[in-house]
């Protein structure tokens, strides 16, 4: 249904609902329960997306929880929304505690690889890309580093 509205007024939606939310966040501070998804391809790269509102930095893909949505299919949700593609392996890794613009966050971190390669829609996710672990972009947000080290260690 929402890809009946053309792209870039799709993204200036997106734009100005996330504003809002995040207003709302700092005024109510609700308890936000959201999924991060370490995305890893056979050479073991990492995927970063941007996203087409917010800072524009890379981070990991993964979303917010529905009222009542389990951690695991949210986050198979989050990968088949954002990048079109079914995750595979699905490893929960542990949980991210911060504040999120003022508001308190636990993110279920996961591992998992992909089905294919990332299709991003364009519209919510602006660009999708594998970065090795060694050389990822320095604009990205802290959450991937707290991520990555909760990969188990390969001997």
């Amino acid at each position: 249904m929402l890809h009946l509205i053309p792209a870039p007024l799709h993204r200036a939606g997106l734009r100005l609902a996330h504003e809002m939310r995040k207003a709302w966040w700092r005024l109510a501070r609700p308890q936000l329960t959201g999924v991060n998804v370490v995305v890893l391809n056979d050479a073991g790269e990492v995927l970063l997306v941007r996203h087409a509102y917010g800072s524009g930095k890379w981070t990991l893909p993964g979303g917010g929880l529905g009222r009542g949505e389990l951690p695991e299919p949210g986050a198979r949700r989050e990968i088949a929304e954002e990048l079109g593609r079914e995750a595979l392996d699905l490893l929960a890794l542990g949980v991210n505690r911060r504040i999120l613009h003022g508001a308190p966050c636990a993110s279920h971190i996961y591992s998992a690889r992909l089905n294919g390669d990332p299709r991003p829609d364009r519209r919510e996710i602006a660009e999708a890309r594998f970065f090795a672990s060694d050389a990822l972009p320095s604009d990205r947000v802290a959450l991937v580093d707290a991520a990555l080290g909760m990969m188990p260690q390969v001997a």
